[in-house]
């Protein structure tokens, strides 16, 4: 069995049987691809079934040398160590080279987030005497309002508004379905665009149901999303690193800090454990840190 056949099966039982999102899933059989080259370059074309323990930490390695993130790194580890477990469990291998593998140990990551008057110094960037201004406009207020992922954003189906209830229906990672509440202004925006701006599109086959259209009349892509992001991003002198995903954590964010309970923000994002929704409280402690600092009359005390 060579790498290519071992890394097809690996695909295929992450996709039917672990459920993988596409996304996750391009992003492992990436790093399984990597060790691939590097196994016929480097190691004289050892297979999946010889490489051993010591050729696979020589090859995580090398790549920390290449400043990569400590989240990379660690991805690039949970990766390798899925395959070779799968190998494993479809007896291919007797023994799993990857067990003593360690990733590095990861700090908090705190994810940056926007200030209201940030999103709407974005905003106001937006040309809306255009049709296309119009509709980013309403994809930055439906990332926003909304808390989407920008995968979610460019799947959605008009189909799963809800204008007369105010929510949306949404297929979140692994195909897990979840409903998010949809504010009046939210709402008020989509129908305009639905009504004003799609509707002069011609629609392509298949994307009769997509809400967010491209010229073409076909569903967008996320690397549009985050240029269209970018663009409005330099054009408003924000100068924090800003991609569709800021704005959910954005939208996060300001439901806490305006007294939403973490649950429920858990249940809006699609989190499937309350543990990733709680990165969020230490967003909050960051705050209420800088207001002591800012504003205790000690701390003043002590910078005057």
């Amino acid at each position: 069995m060579t790498w290519d056949e071992k890394i097809k099966d690996f695909e295929i039982f992450l996709r039917f049987e672990r459920n993988f999102s596409e996304n996750t899933l391009d992003a492992y059989i990436r790093d399984i691809k990597k060790l691939k080259d590097y196994a016929e370059e480097d190691l004289e074309n050892v297979g999946p079934d010889t490489i051993q323990y010591e050729n696979l930490q020589e090859y995580i390695f090398n790549l920390s040398k290449k400043k990569f993130s400590e989240r990379s790194q660690a991805r690039w580890i949970s990766s390798i160590k899925a395959f070779f477990k799968y190998l494993v469990e479809d007896e291919f291998r007797k023994d799993n080279p990857a067990t003593l593998l360690e990733g590095p140990k990861l700090g908090l990551y705190l994810p940056d987030t926007l200030t209201l008057p940030d999103i709407n110094k974005i905003i106001s960037a937006i040309e809306l005497d255009s049709d296309l201004g119009k509709r980013n406009q309403c994809i930055i207020e439906v990332l926003y309002g909304c808390g989407l992922r920008v995968s979610e954003l460019i799947e959605l189906k008009i189909s799963n508004i809800n204008f007369q209830e105010h929510y949306i229906k949404v297929l979140g990672k692994g195909n897990k379905t979840r409903f998010v509440p949809l504010a009046d202004y939210t709402a008020t925006l989509l129908l305009s665009y639905i009504s004003e701006i799609r509707s002069k599109i011609k629609v392509g086959k298949r994307y009769e149901d997509t809400l967010f259209l491209n010229t073409r009349g076909t569903s967008m892509s996320r690397v549009i999303v985050f240029l269209i992001i970018k663009e409005l991003t330099d054009k408003a002198g924000v100068s924090k690193k800003i991609s569709p995903h800021t704005f959910r954590h954005s939208f996060a964010t300001h439901l806490l800090q305006n007294g939403a309970d973490l649950r429920y923000i858990q249940e809006m994002l699609g989190h499937s454990s309350i543990t990733t929704t709680e990165i969020y409280t230490h967003l909050k402690t960051e705050e209420l840190r800088d207001v002591i600092l800012n504003y205790h009359p000690r701390n003043i005390n002590i910078v005057q």
